[in-house]
C-alpha cells in the first residue's frame, strides 16, 4: 500500500506513487485539456495503480484559485481561474470513484509542504514557496500547517509598482491588468514578447524588471508573514539570474529595515532554490495524501 501525488497544473498533471523521495516512482504525465477527458485520463492512471498494487489515498495539489473548506457545498470546485475552460470544475468528483480518502490543497500550498518535510525547508515551521511558470503562486505554511482561511493565498494577484515609461506593459491578467501575473508570469512574458521567456538572452533588461516586481511581492510577505526561509521555483523563478536578481532587489526594497536580513549572506539562505527541483509539488501532494489517511 502506497500514497499517490496528483499534482494539476495549468499545462500538464503530475502523478506519481510511493511515501516521499526515495521511493517514489511511476511518475506519468497527463496534458491539461479539456476538464473531463482530462479527469478522466487521471482516473484511469489512479485505477489501475489501485487495482494492480493498492493504494492508501490520494493527495490533490491544484492551480487555482480552489475551494478548499470541506463544509462548502462547493467543496473541490475551481473558482474564477485564469485557466479557459476550467472555472467551476469539480476536481473531486470522479476522484471519489476510487473509495480512497483525498487530501487537497493548492498547488503552491503542496509544494510548500513538500519542501517543508523533504527539501530546503525541512526543520521549519513557517516558510513560504513562490512558483513563477504559467502563472504566479504562493504557498505559507505558518506553525506547520498550510494557510486556508476564507480561500487561500492569492499573493500572485498583489499589486506591485510598475512606473509606466520604463515599463509600458498593460500586463496580460485578465482579472487586474499589471497585477504581479500579469506582469511576470510565463504567459505574460510571452505576451510581452510574442515568444517564449525561454528565447530571452541571460542579460536581457526585462530580467531586471522581472527581478524588481518579484523582490516587491517578496518584501511584503516578508513584512506580513515572517518567514524563516522563502523558496523561489517554477520554470521562471528557477532561472538562476533571476534568484540571484531577486535577492539584490530584495535588498533594495527592504532598504536596511530588519536587521536580520542585514547581515553579509543572510538574504543566500532566506530566499532559494528549491532543493526537491520538480517534485516539490507532487510530495507536497502525497504529504496531502497521507494526512488525508490518518
Amino acid at each position: 500500500m502506497t500514497y499517490a501525488g496528483v499534482e494539476i497544473g495549468g499545462t500538464k498533471i503530475v502523478v506519481a506513487f510511493g511515501a516521499g523521495p526515495e521511493d517514489l516512482c511511476d511518475r506519468v504525465r497527463i496534458p491539461t485539456t479539456a476538464p473531463d477527458e482530462t479527469l478522466e485520463a487521471l482516473f484511469k492512471v489512479l485505477e489501475a495503480r489501485r487495482a494492480r498494487s493498492g493504494l492508501r489515498a490520494v493527495g490533490v495539489a491544484t492551480f487555482g484559485p480552489v475551494r478548499l473548506d470541506p463544509g462548502a457545498a462547493d467543496h473541490g470546485r475551481l473558482l474564477a481561474t485564469p485557466k479557459p475552460g476550467w472555472s467551476g470544475v469539480d476536481l473531486l468528483g470522479v476522484l471519489r470513484g476510487l473509495g480512497l480518502p483525498i487530501g487537497l490543497d493548492t498547488d503552491v500550498n503542496g509544494a510548500a509542504l513538500g519542501e517543508g518535510r523533504w527539501g530546503a525547508c525541512a526543520g521549519l515551521a513557517d516558510h513560504a514557496y513562490i512558483t513563477v511558470g504559467t502563472g504566479v503562486g504562493v504557498g505559507l505554511v505558518v506553525n506547520g500547517a498550510p494557510v486556508h482561511g476564507a480561500l487561500h493565498p492569492e499573493l500572485g494577484h498583489l499589486p506591485v509598482r510598475r512606473d509606466p515609461a520604463s515599463d509600458p506593459f498593460v500586463g496580460a491578467c485578465p482579472f487586474h491588468g499589471d497585477c504581479l501575473e500579469g506582469l511576470v508570469s510565463g504567459a505574460a512574458l510571452a505576451a510581452r514578447l510574442g515568444r517564449p521567456a525561454e528565447t530571452l538572452s541571460t542579460d536581457d533588461p526585462l530580467w531586471g524588471l522581472v527581478s524588481d516586481y518579484l523582490a516587491q511581492m517578496i518584501v511584503a510577505l516578508t513584512y506580513t508573514i515572517a518567514p524563516r526561509r522563502i523558496v523561489l521555483g517554477g520554470g521562471v523563478g528557477q532561472t538562476p539570474h533571476v534568484l540571484s536578481r531577486t535577492r539584490e532587489r530584495v535588498a533594495s526594497w527592504l532598504g536596511g529595515y530588519l536587521p536580520d536580513l542585514r547581515r553579509p549572506g543572510v538574504l543566500e539562505d532566506y530566499l532559494v532554490a528549491p532543493a526537491l527541483g520538480e517534485n516539490s509539488g507532487v510530495l507536497g501532494a502525497i504529504v496531502l495524501a497521507e494526512n488525508a489517511s490518518a
